[in-house]
């Protein structure tokens, strides 16, 4: 129980403290590692192995959004980690269900292997620009949100999970998005206008309370650029509609 404690402790520290975060991760790359494993079968390689890095990113959102009234955090990280996993190969379909890097593949006429068909070694630069962009866009957004008195957790759970729910809350915020007061009104009072909303986006006033958080996080990160976050708030709603189904 005492190490369980602690760990919430070093957890929460690590929410707001890059070094303490940075700490808590060189300490649990076993874990990191031993989740990455689970995946290609196989102990993972720095440098080659995608997901590695995808776990990684993976434990570090874990990090952000844990909240101790989600359980455990090792088992509340592993949940996300799979998450993640699962939504890679999705869109990576080349690398699914790989368990080796020398497999053959069948192009045409001629047979080649699974690593002729990786990506040059220079985008790994690219990639990890990329990766420490999104570390970056993520911390300053939960810094953001936690000034509306929300949490990534509260965002996940708020999400719609229905195709309907998910369509009403995209007019609510097309509806925002053209009208930029509501958005200054949004950023100077802390609150959504919703009957103003409710009103030009014709959209039931019930609904919106439902789903307050996610509409809030969306529109925050419409008014301040962050691309990436708003991308993955998308994402996790029709995740989440998907996983329901």
């Amino acid at each position: 129980m005492n190490g369980g404690h602690e760990l919430v402790e070093q957890v929460y520290a690590a929410k707001t403290d890059t070094e303490a975060a940075d700490s808590l991760i060189r300490q649990y790359m076993g874990f990191i590692r031993a989740e990455t494993a689970k995946y290609i079968h196989r102990a993972p390689m720095e440098g080659q192995d995608e997901e590695l890095s995808i776990v990684l990113l993976a434990f570090y959102e874990a990090i952000l959004g844990y909240d101790k009234s989600r359980g455990a955090f090792l088992s509340y990280a592993s949940r996300g980690i799979r998450s993640r996993i699962i939504d890679y190969y999705r869109k990576e379909k080349k690398h699914a269900k790989v368990t080796s890097l020398h497999e053959p593949v069948q192009d045409d006429d001629n047979e080649t292997m699974k690593i002729d068909h990786l990506e040059h070694p220079e985008n790994e630069i690219e990639k990890s620009h990329h990766r420490s962009a999104t570390r970056e866009e993520i911390r300053e957004f939960e810094q953001h949100l936690g000034e509306f008195g929300i949490s990534f957790s509260d965002v996940a759970d708020n999400c719609p999970r229905q195709e309907r729910t998910l369509q009403a809350c995209r007019r609510v915020l097309a509806a925002a998005r053209e009208n930029t007061g509501y958005l200054d009104e949004l950023i100077r009072t802390k609150k959504l206008p919703m009957s103003a909303l409710s009103e030009i986006s014709r959209t039931d006033k019930k609904t919106m309370e439902r789903h307050r958080k996610y509409l809030v996080a969306v529109l925050l990160a419409f008014t301040n650029g962050y691309e990436i976050i708003r991308g993955h708030l998308y994402h996790l709603s029709e995740n989440r509609e998907n996983n329901d189904t």
